[in-house]
């Protein structure tokens, strides 16, 4: 009886939990290959998408954001900061595109989006409300698969292969994911955390996400 109440306890501690996150950070503190959150959802499809969060690190060496892999493709999608200034390097499907958004300094708040369509293959950077160019990255197939969705964490493999040299250290809040493309003014509504839709992949508001490691859930202070 005591060997089913330790295994029922260990059991209920691996399940995601859907919580809402509202005023909340996830905060990421220390450099590490084995802390991360692991993000669930029911799509197995994304034809496109759009992914909006805020961020506040003083890491000026490389390090991993969001992290999407499939079983066959480990770089689906995956937002990866650079050890070049202010470069965001944004994959998909395994191609990979370096954009130069304006500057964003160290120890501050940061609102970043990230859109990608597979039917003309374009994707785009929002950084604090600041748009770049759109560039190509890789068309005609949409992400499919069972996703494997991390944050502070880089997929090397389908749910791991991760390197400590390249993890998060950090605050992430206000994460939402679409399986669209926003408009520039739901972009801006989003910017401006005005009336805006949340995501039908990830909801910030009811994220469903599994805690990995030492990572903290925290009061927001801006």
């Amino acid at each position: 009886m005591e060997k089913l109440l330790v295994f029922m306890v260990m059991l209920a501690s691996c399940y995601a939990e859907t919580k809402d996150l509202s005023g909340k950070v996830l905060v990421f503190p220390r450099e590490t290959a084995t802390d991360y959150v692991k993000l669930m959802t029911p799509k197995t499809s994304l034809s496109a998408l759009t992914v909006c969060f805020r961020f506040k690190t003083d890491l000026s060496r490389n390090y991993a954001l969001f992290s999407l892999a499939t079983p066959a493709i480990s770089n689906d999608f995956v937002l990866f900061k650079t050890s070049d200034n202010d470069v965001m390097r944004v994959h998909a499907r395994n191609g990979g595109a370096d954009f130069k958004p304006l500057s964003f300094p160290p120890n501050a708040w940061h609102t970043m989006c990230t859109t990608w369509d597979s039917e003309d293959g374009l994707a785009q950077l929002w950084m604090d409300g600041k748009s770049t160019d759109k560039k190509f990255i890789h068309s005609g197939q949409p992400i499919s698969g069972k996703p494997s969705t991390v944050l502070g964490q880089e997929q090397d493999s389908y749910g791991g292969g991760f390197d400590a040299s390249q993890s998060f250290v950090g605050m992430i809040s206000r994460l939402h994911m679409w399986d669209r493309v926003l408009s520039p003014q739901e972009i801006q509504q989003y910017q401006d955390d005005s009336c805006f839709t949340p995501g039908n992949v990830f909801n910030w508001r009811a994220l469903d996400y599994e805690v990995v490691g030492n990572i903290l859930v925290e009061q927001e202070v801006m």
